[in-house]
């Protein structure tokens, strides 16, 4: 289990599966930096708001909300009103993911000056 390995000076990113299901497992102390992926979709804003809801009760530290496949400016406003005082980080839509995520490859290595791998990349840059 993540919660009883000795880390160290290690850094861990974990892909957790959709939903609160591993955050209501995992205790805060393991965590230093949580990154909440939403989608501009009542049903992902929802859900996102229950995980940083719950990430704040674990007394996790700095919780991100990644705003993931924004088209425009009504997605962005949705999200904002929806994690307001939350740091949000946008990826925007981008054909350039979809077109590397169909051939199998990284979208870093496909398309690396895509807005939305310059978005991820800006957002690494800031965790490291």
């Amino acid at each position: 289990m993540l919660g009883t390995v000795e880390f160290g000076a290690a850094v861990v990113v974990a892909d957790f599966e959709a939903g609160i299901g591993t955050l209501v497992r995992l205790g805060g102390e393991a965590v230093d930096v949580l990154i909440v992926v939403v989608e501009p979709t009542p049903r992902s804003i929802e859900v996102g708001q229950r995980a940083v809801a719950l990430a704040r009760q674990r007394d996790i530290d700095r919780v991100i909300v990644l705003a993931n496949r924004v088209v425009d400016q009504t997605d962005i406003a949705r999200i904002a009103v929806a994690f307001d005082g939350s740091e949000i980080v946008v990826v925007p839509h981008d054909e350039a993911i979809v077109d590397a995520e169909r051939r199998g490859v990284a979208p870093l290595d496909a398309s690396p000056g895509a807005p939305a791998v310059t978005a991820l990349v800006n957002l690494g840059l800031t965790l490291a």
